[in-house]
């Protein structure tokens, strides 16, 4: 199986976990020139983005040490993007950015508000 099919198995294994925590999903692998965003959803009133990152195991760290500056920069870009584009007129909600991290056992931790201002 190629990454792209095992990352996908793993972002709707993260949807479905966070629909049962009250997440209302709003799109999975939302992509523009810029980059891709692996969900993004609504809890209560919050926009949330969130990076969905599944190691076999912890030989190279966790999958959420693997959400650095650089990728959160592309993940701060795509949302601007995605923003523009769906709230045209301003308005804007609040918006948070979080991390679910799955492991080789799929155990998944979410990590809400994960990015470093």
């Amino acid at each position: 199986m190629n990454k792209r099919k095992v990352g996908a198995g793993y972002e709707s294994l993260a949807a479905l976990y966070l629909q049962e925590q009250g997440f209302v999903i709003l799109f999975q692998n939302y992509r523009c020139h810029i980059g891709e965003i692996d969900l993004i959803a609504r809890d209560g009133d919050t926009l949330v983005f969130i990076e969905v990152k599944y190691r076999r195991t912890d030989e190279y760290g966790a999958g959420e040490f693997h959400v650095d500056k650089r990728k959160q920069r592309t993940i701060y870009k795509v949302a601007q993007q995605f923003l523009i584009w769906n709230f045209p007129e301003g308005n804007l909600p609040p918006c948070r950015f979080d991390v679910i991290a799955i492991d080789g056992e799929d155990r998944i931790t979410h990590y809400s508000d994960a990015f470093i201002k």
